[in-house]
């Protein structure tokens, strides 16, 4: 169908563009032809042969109303596909259209509703007030010392002592909890082995386990976080009880010249030059951290000074792509979506209204940016793409022998696109920001 069209836009809140489209009564009247031609050539009318019934006995037999139905159905789709096309709209859900008249003889009139791409008022980068990060990125000789710790860690003698717990042991418990006064099987364990130190056990076990001895039991109130993997405790406040069983000691071997040489292959022999070298590792990461702190910072401080409406139709595509990933995630670990939702205790509009903060946040973010880069010229080429796909691709273990195929994957080259526009403007922002 190409007949002018009368289409007078008007933007309207929450990123969405309103259309009024007047369709010519001739296009009315060929697109009833259409479907009745279509109608009458499937109808099958006793005392007619398949398609030869005349339009007027089918028309009537269909009925006006159902007749009226299908041209909508028809007609609809292709007016509002050419009324964006010539107001060079770009939709990004589908259109919600409501017919306000449509009948043989007269134009037709319809309502559109689109939710488009919102417009971004970006703040001068040149003005940005930055926080300062909340911590030092300092090397301390405290962490010198525990990163030497865990580098001799695979080389500690365990040993079985008869004393109490301590800081730095592995312990073997027994362990129990209890949630809403019922004990949960599948976390029961029996002689298990555990070291008690940050990020081995949990904060709460680690402040009552110290101090133990053997048969001793001790209790730790602990909330579960809502991302807990077994959806039995996630988000429940449970009591853990711990029985001691055992207690070993592990003794780190001392750093000296003959265990240098064997940490790094004889590459080096002295102590000290084996500390420099640990220090300047961990200078090193500190300057990564420090980088990525001052590059969060400046974003928080474009995009908080930015003003940006998020529109809803961004919003909920956002959550369910989320929740599809966690149906995803449940599903490889053998539980059902339906079963995850009902432990937590919550429906999935529930679980939605939760999430939909951080998802518009997300967005928010992701829009700036992307303004950002499209304002600056930061926007890859093809080429650009190809050549950090393969860079990538060849520092990746498991990506170096499929570089031809993600070459060819849209999905694949809309990744490393967004990875390469997100560290353009992330360089050009910590440059430029004030």
């Amino acid at each position: 169908m190409a007949a002018e069209l009368s289409v007078v836009t008007e933007r309207l809140p929450k990123s969405q563009v309103g259309m009024t489209i007047e369709v010519p009564a001739e296009v009315v009247d060929a697109t009833y032809d259409r479907v009745l031609n279509r109608l009458a050539s499937r109808a099958k009318i006793e005392g007619f042969r398949p398609g030869r019934a005349p339009r007027a006995l089918v028309e009537a037999r269909i009925g006006a109303a159902v007749l009226r139905e299908e041209v909508v159905e028809t007609m609809v789709p292709e007016v509002v596909r050419q009324a964006l096309d010539d107001k060079s709209i770009d939709p990004i859900d589908n259109p919600d259209v409501e017919v306000l008249e449509l009948e043989r003889g007269r134009p037709a009139r319809l309502k559109a509703t689109i939710s488009v791409m919102p417009e971004v008022t970006l703040a001068d980068v040149t003005k940005l007030e930055v926080e300062p990060p909340d911590h030092t990125h300092e090397v301390t000789d405290e962490m010198l010392e525990r990163r030497l710790e865990d580098l001799r860690e695979p080389m500690a003698e365990i040993t079985p002592v008869e004393r109490e717990v301590r800081t730095g042991d592995i312990a073997v418990i027994d362990i129990e909890v209890e949630v809403d006064g019922k004990i949960v099987e599948s976390e029961t364990r029996k002689a298990t082995e555990a070291e008690v130190r940050e990020g081995v056990l949990l904060p709460e076990l680690i402040a009552v386990l110290p101090g133990s001895f053997m048969d001793e039991t001790r209790e730790a109130n602990v909330k579960f976080p809502e991302s807990y993997s077994n959806p039995e405790l996630a988000g429940k406040e449970a009591t853990i009880r711990v029985t001691v069983r055992g207690v070993k000691e592990k003794l780190l071997p001392a750093l000296d010249e003959t265990l240098v040489m064997s940490l790094t292959g004889g590459k080096q022999e002295s102590v000290e030059a084996y500390r420099q070298s640990v220090r300047d590792e961990l200078e090193e990461s500190a300057r990564a951290v420090a980088k990525m702190d001052r590059e969060q910072a400046v974003v928080k401080a474009l995009v908080d000074a930015s003003s940006v409406e998020v529109p809803e139709a961004l919003v909920e595509r956002e959550l369910t792509s989320e929740l599809d990933s966690l149906e995803r995630g449940l599903n490889r670990q053998g539980l059902k979506l339906d079963r995850y939702l009902e432990y937590l205790g919550k429906t999935i509009d529930e679980w939605m209204a939760g999430q939909r903060p951080d998802a518009e946040a997300r967005l928010k973010v992701d829009l700036v940016l992307g303004e950002y880069a499209r304002r600056e010229g930061l926007e890859p080429s093809d080429e650009d793409v190809v050549k950090f796909l393969e860079e990538q691709a060849g520092t990746d273990d498991e990506l170096k022998g499929q570089v031809a195929e993600l070459k060819k994957s849209s999905a694949a080259r809309r990744y490393f696109a967004s990875r390469l526009r997100r560290i353009r403007v992330l360089e050009h922002l910590l440059k430029n920001a004030g």
